[in-house]
């Protein structure tokens, strides 16, 4: 007598075979997760998690990082059945041109999707981030009575996201952090691209994560869902501890020739093996893409019972609404994706020719900026006197409500980490670090780009101007890096009230920027009509005209500067006119907003008539030739810096008004 399959085999086994299904329609991707992770994940979204598919922005609802991305197939059939509004023709347009299903999961992009995530470890240290804006949220938000955030952040990681450095740096701050509502779960299959992770990684995890402070459950069979659940619960128990939870799971699973191989990792099963999984999991071998009736029945109860969860959310909210308006106006400003005016700080005065650092200038802006919006907060990896960033009490295990954040050396992880709170859209949280620190953070800074989350990171000690530390701190192709990011705003200002204008923008765009700031000090320039806070809008502008009036522009020059070197430009400007020539000085500190300005804009400060032009920056050349076009000169560095006090550096590779000067007037006496 053949026993009858219950709803819960049947849902698990067609979430198996959706994905399977979705990866051999595209001749591309990975069944071997879904088949082997499909009960967590089914676990997780049916008896577990608190979210309502209606409204996937819903603020309380529980987080689900696949941090394993490459598994995408998987979260696809889930939000699928789950009634996220990713529909079956989606699915089976899986990894194909302009389809909402793409082949690794990309936040913004398909309703349901937490954080953009593929290169491994990036997900689960978002998720730390997450869950670190859970408890910073609801300390500042909730009351005795009011409960307005109370939210779990879940992961389901596997061994390559383990293996990767940035894990282990997440991973140690959240159990340092203890924060109680992260719960990981780990699908361990022990294999890898390779073959077996014995090849490389034969660690014992559980008392690695136990060594880190974590709450550690292990031998969770990954095809029992009671057991699953049992995990979940008892992990959701622990408030002082995040947990992780060790499923043993098949990679593969069902597949007979395959699974527990590598194989079944990373390329499709192929037609007849598909047909052997499907008719393992009791379906019609010749049928792609089929749901019964009596799934589609099941996850739509889910899917009311989310809708119930967050209509009664709502009466709390309506509630904090009438007692708490300001700030309630300003969440929903922040919700939507602005940022609140009642929030904007009115700025410091800096006093014209004083010398300051543009990172102590920083520093004072986010002093006003911390009095005026109550969810600011942020940090730096273990540099926060260097790069002014302490704001207030800490955040710290116990201690959620504090506005610093103490990251540790620990840059990787950080930037994921800020990443993680800005998507809580709710939070501005910030990062800091020395600009050559910015390779570390790359994988997070590319990804806070593709999402356009409003992640902020204050780099300082921005060139060869830092000193005696020398070529390992000096940076040079950092810029660059930063600049050839997509979406990305980047910011070197030149002085004091550019700093402030640059922290302004940052805070109103609401996309990821960086602030890139000097060590050493620099003249306060004259911003008493604002002229320069309203010339960073537009990302360059005329800082110093030319004094002739007879048009001649081929004994014109223009020297286009960002950050300490507009202060040499300026110098340089003065000892050009003295040989009978005419310099007009522009400043750029955002290329990325120069470039949004209309073209009549930008030939009105950098006419085209002036061909002789000099762009000077203390590091790389790349990427400036575009605006000294064919006339001109780029005045950089392209090699390693030297070790020595800051202004005998900046002399010897020329940065100084005499050199600009000199190479300027070079250029004109050709012409």
């Amino acid at each position: 007598m053949t026993r009858t399959r219950s709803i819960d085999e049947e849902a698990v086994a067609t979430i198996r075979l959706l994905a399977v299904d979705m990866v051999e329609k595209a001749k591309s991707g990975h069944p071997g997760l879904p088949l082997g992770a499909a009960p967590m994940a089914y676990t997780l979204f049916t008896k577990i998690m608190r979210f309502n598919p209606a409204n996937p922005e819903w603020p309380n609802r529980d987080r689900f990082v696949l941090s394993a991305g490459h598994g995408s197939a998987l979260l696809y059939s889930m939000l699928h059945l789950c009634g996220y509004g990713l529909g079956m023709d989606e699915l089976k347009q899986f990894r194909q041109l302009g389809s909402r299903t793409p082949g690794h999961p990309e936040y913004g992009h398909t309703p349901g999707v937490e954080t953009t995530t593929g290169p491994l470890g990036q997900g689960i240290a978002t998720a730390v981030g997450m869950a670190a804006a859970e408890r910073f949220l609801a300390t500042k938000l909730n009351t005795a009575e009011r409960a307005l955030i109370d939210h779990f952040t879940y992961v389901i990681c596997g061994d390559g996201d383990l293996m990767e450095g940035i894990s282990s740096e997440a991973s140690s701050l959240a159990g340092h952090l203890r924060l109680g509502r992260l719960i990981c779960l780990y699908d361990s299959n022990h294999i890898s691209i390779e073959g077996s992770t014995g090849l490389a990684f034969t660690e014992d995890v559980a008392r690695r994560y136990e060594a880190y402070g974590w709450h550690v459950l292990s031998h969770i069979d990954g095809n029992d869902l009671a057991a699953i659940e049992q995990a979940v619960r008892n992990a959701q128990e622990i408030d002082d501890r995040p947990s992780l939870i060790i499923v043993n799971t098949t990679i593969g699973y069902g597949s007979p020739h395959k699974q527990g191989t590598a194989s079944a990792h990373g390329e499709p099963l192929g037609p007849e093996e598909t047909k052997l999984v499907k008719q393992a999991f009791g379906f019609d071998e010749n049928e792609s893409f089929v749901v019964s009736d009596r799934v589609y029945d099941h996850f739509h109860a889910i899917a009311e019972r989310g809708a119930a969860l967050e209509a009664e959310w709502q009466t709390q909210w309506q509630s904090f609404r009438q007692e708490e308006p300001g700030l309630a106006s300003a969440l929903t400003d922040l919700l939507a994706g602005r940022f609140p005016e009642s929030w904007l700080p009115e700025m410091p005065k800096f006093t014209t020719g004083e010398k300051l650092a543009t990172r102590q200038a920083s520093k004072s802006v986010l002093a006003k900026i911390a009095e005026k919006a109550p969810l600011l907060a942020g940090g730096s990896a273990d540099l926060a006197p260097s790069n002014g960033t302490l704001i207030g009490a800490a955040f710290e295990a116990g201690s959620y409500g504090g506005s610093t954040f103490h990251f540790g050396v620990r840059e990787h992880a950080m930037g994921a980490l800020v990443n993680g709170m800005a998507l809580s859209k709710m939070m501005i949280p910030y990062g800091a670090t020395f600009l050559v620190f910015a390779d570390y953070m790359k994988p997070a800074l590319r990804i806070a780009a593709m999402m356009q989350s409003p992640s902020i990171f204050i780099f300082t000690h921005d060139s060869i101007g830092l000193g005696e530390d020398g070529p390992t701190h000096q940076p040079i192709e950092q810029l660059a890096m930063l600049r050839a990011m997509p979406g990305f705003d980047v910011y070197r200002p030149a002085d004091a009230n550019e700093t402030a204008a640059a922290w302004l923008l940052a805070l109103k765009r609401r996309k990821p920027a960086a602030l890139v700031l000097t060590r050493q000090g620099l003249p306060v320039l004259d911003d008493a009509d604002g002229r320069l806070r309203n010339g960073v809008t537009k990302g360059g502008y005329v800082l110093a005209e030319w004094a002739d009036t007879d048009d001649d522009d081929d004994r014109r020059i223009i020297i286009v500067a960002t950050g300490s070197e507009v202060h040499p430009a300026l110098e340089a400007k003065t000892l050009i006119e003295q040989e009978g020539f005419a310099a007009r000085v522009v400043s750029m500190p955002s290329r990325e907003l120069f470039a949004e300005q209309p073209a009549e804009y930008r030939a009105a400060v950098l006419p085209p008539t002036v061909r002789a032009r000099a762009v000077v920056e203390a590091a790389a050349t790349f990427g400036w030739h575009d605006i000294a076009g064919d006339g001109g000169i780029v005045i950089g560095i392209d090699r390693f810096g030297m070790s020595a006090p800051s202004s005998q550096v900046m002399e010897h590779f020329g940065f100084t008004a005499e050199n600009i000067a000199a190479r300027a007037l070079e250029l004109l006496n050709r012409k």
